[in-house]
């Protein structure tokens, strides 16, 4: 059946979780719906507000842009647009996009009548990022801990942030974060490579079937997980790495003040060591 054909089954009004009807529609293959609308308003009044606070800088090199949340003597209060505020706004606008797409994924879910694993994994991603720019400087008490808006200017933030607790890679929820990422990319990379190599078989052999995937597993180490139970792992070993790595942000400091290598000495103290 044409992919075309196929999907105007699932053109239907209803499903949405806000507006009723109002732009309950498609523009070609992409559905529009009202979450859709806020989330190109959000978006464009967000990347035009970038582009205006650039404006007001330096300089026009991509690399050296940087609009930067408000001084720390802010605290949670609202600054001028010089003068952090730009940030504040262009946050707000982020979060309004972002939260606005999940649940445009949500109602696009409704409709097809499938379960809400992309908008919830979406949402991992969602947490990062608020975790950044609301959580851990909510909790610290200025929102001139979050990190500014720049190529490099986000990577010194980020190499501050770091030093600042002598050796980050020591925090254990990074560790975590850092694991279930190489997991993930280990784990998929294997998925597609044996499916290349079941279906990209020689001129004139059959192409294989998840039978000889599992057999292959099986014989390798013992288990196959399957076709389903990979996707599974995929997703659980991805949405891992995302929520690990917003934990491993919102501790430091909020809840750890120190170097991360001094977190270690409870290992050193242990009983068995004397």
């Amino acid at each position: 059946m044409a992919l075309l054909s196929f999907e105007r089954k699932y053109r239907v009004r209803g499903g949405t979780l806000l507006g009723g009807d109002l732009f309950d529609f498609w523009v070609g293959p992409f559905y529009v719906g009202f979450f859709g609308v806020i989330t190109a308003i959000c978006a464009s009044l967000g990347t035009l507000l970038i582009f205006y606070a650039a404006s007001l800088g330096p300089t026009w090199n991509p690399w050296l842009i940087n609009i930067a949340p408000p001084d720390i003597s802010y605290g949670l209060s609202l600054a001028p647009l010089r003068e952090g505020g730009f940030w504040q706004i262009i946050t707000l606008f982020a979060i309004g996009a972002f939260v606005s797409w999940a649940l445009r994924q949500a109602e696009i879910c409704r409709k097809l009548g499938m379960g809400y694993h992309v908008p919830i994994a979406y949402g991992f991603a969602i947490f990062a990022y608020v975790s950044l720019v609301v959580i851990r400087p909510w909790m610290l008490g200025a929102w001139g801990f979050g990190f500014p808006y720049g190529i490099f200017s986000h990577l010194d933030w980020v190499s501050n942030t770091g030093y600042q607790y002598l050796h980050f890679h020591y925090n254990p929820a990074h560790m975590l974060a850092v694991s279930f990422f190489f997991v993930t990319g280990g784990a998929l990379a294997f998925h597609g490579a044996l499916v290349l190599s079941a279906v990209n078989v020689g001129p004139g052999e059959t192409i294989k079937s998840p039978e000889y995937e599992d057999a292959f597993f099986r014989d390798t180490i013992g288990y196959s997980i399957g076709t389903l139970g990979i996707h599974r792992l995929g997703l659980f070993l991805a949405l891992s790495a995302g929520f690990w790595s917003a934990i491993c942000i919102i501790i430091s400091g909020p809840l750890w003040t120190r170097g991360w290598p001094e977190w270690w000495t409870w290992w050193l103290n242990l009983p068995i060591w004397s």
